[in-house]
C-alpha cells in the first residue's frame, strides 16, 4: 500500500496530536497521506508528506482509510466510498464506538498489518434507499446503518404502510419506522427496542418507533427482499426521512421509500485482540461470568 486517506471528526481538536503522529509514522514508511479537506485544518498548518483531497478523490486514490472519531464520523466517511471499498480503520475518539472499535493504542499495530496485507476485517452490507414520486426517483442513498422515517417533534402520530416484495405487511401507527442493516442493529434500532443482529447475517430489521399498537414488534427479514414504505396520510403531520442520520428530507404522501440490498459493502478492519461479542460485552457493559475470569 502506498497511499492512506485520513478522515477525522470535524472540529475534533483533541485528535490533532494523534493526527500529527499518524502522518509522521506513515511518512516515515514512504506512505503518501491524503487528508480530507475538512480534516486538514486540525493540523493547523503545513503538513510535509500530505496532500489535501476531496471525499471523492480520497475514495478513489486511497489504498486504506483511517477514521479518527466516533461512529458518526465513520458513517460520514462511508458515504464518500463507492463500489470500490478500501479497508477502513475506525479509531475510537467517541463515547461508544461500535464501528470505530480500534482503540488509539491499537492503531499502529493494526496499521502495520494493513500495510503488510495481513489484516482481519468484516464485510458490512449496505442498503440502498430510493424516494420515488410518480414513478421517478427524486432522492437516493446507500446506508451503512439505517433508513429512518419519523414524525417531526410537534406532529401527531404517523401511519405508515409497509410492503415486502409487493405483498402488504402491515400499517404501522407509530412515531416512525427504522429499517436497519445488521450493522445498524446496535444503533437507533437497539435504542428503539429492536434486536441485536450479528453483522454477518443476510438480514434487515424493521422496527416501529413507539408503536400505538403494542402487538407491533420488530420484524427481521431477508436482505434479498424489496421493502416499500408509504405514508398513508400527512394531514397535520410533518414526516421526515433520514439516511444514516447524515442527511434527510421531508416525506409526503405522494412519495414511496423503496429499500433494497446495495451493491456496496464496507471492508471494516477490526482488532486482532477481540471479537464481535467482546465488543458487545465491552460497549454494552454486559457482565462476564466469574468462571471465565479464573
Amino acid at each position: 500500500m502506498t497511499t492512506v486517506g485520513v478522515v477525522a471528526r470535524v472540529g475534533l481538536t483533541e485528535a490533532g496530536t494523534a493526527l500529527r503522529e499518524l502522518v509522521a509514522w506513515l511518512t516515515e514508511r514512504k506512505v503518501l497521506v491524503l487528508l480530507e479537506d475538512a480534516t486538514a485544518p486540525l493540523l493547523d498548518g503545513e503538513c510535509p508528506g500530505c496532500e489535501r483531497a476531496s471525499g471523492s478523490e480520497l475514495a478513489r486514490r486511497s489504498d486504506a482509510l483511517v477514521v479518527l472519531g466516533g461512529d458518526g464520523t465513520l458513517l460520514r466517511a462511508s458515504r464518500m466510498l463507492g463500489v470500490r471499498s478500501p479497508p477502513v480503520l475506525g479509531v475510537n475518539f467517541g463515547s461508544l464506538g461500535f464501528l470505530t472499535e480500534i482503540a488509539l493504542r491499537e492503531l499502529y499495530p493494526t496499521l502495520e498489518r494493513v500495510l503488510a496485507g495481513g489484516y482481519e476485517y468484516d464485510e458490512r452490507q449496505l442498503l440502498h434507499a430510493e424516494v420515488q414520486r410518480g414513478g421517478e426517483t427524486v432522492a437516493e442513498a446507500d446506508v451503512l446503518n439505517d433508513v429512518v422515517i419519523t414524525r417531526a417533534a410537534q406532529s401527531r402520530i404517523v401511519e405508515l404502510e409497509v410492503s415486502i416484495d409487493g405483498r402488504f405487511v402491515s400499517s404501522f401507527r407509530a412515531d416512525g419506522l427504522i429499517v436497519s442493516t445488521t450493522t445498524g442493529s446496535t444503533a437507533y434500532n437497539l435504542a428503539a427496542g429492536g434486536p441485536i443482529l450479528q453483522p454477518s447475517l443476510p438480514a434487515v430489521v424493521l422496527t416501529p418507533i413507539c408503536p400505538h399498537t403494542l402487538t407491533h414488534r420488530p420484524l427481521v427479514v431477508s436482505d434479498q427482499v424489496r421493502v416499500e414504505v408509504r405514508v398513508c396520510d400527512t394531514r397535520d403531520v410533518d414526516v421526515h426521512l433520514t439516511f444514516d442520520g447524515q442527511s434527510g428530507q421531508p416525506l409526503t404522501a405522494e412519495e414511496t421509500v423503496t429499500i433494497t440490498r446495495s451493491a456496496r459493502r464496507l471492508r471494516l478492519v477490526h482488532s486482532a485482540s477481540r471479537d464481535y461479542f467482546e465488543v458487545l460485552r465491552t460497549k454494552l457493559r454486559w457482565g462476564d461470568s466469574t468462571a471465565r475470569r479464573r
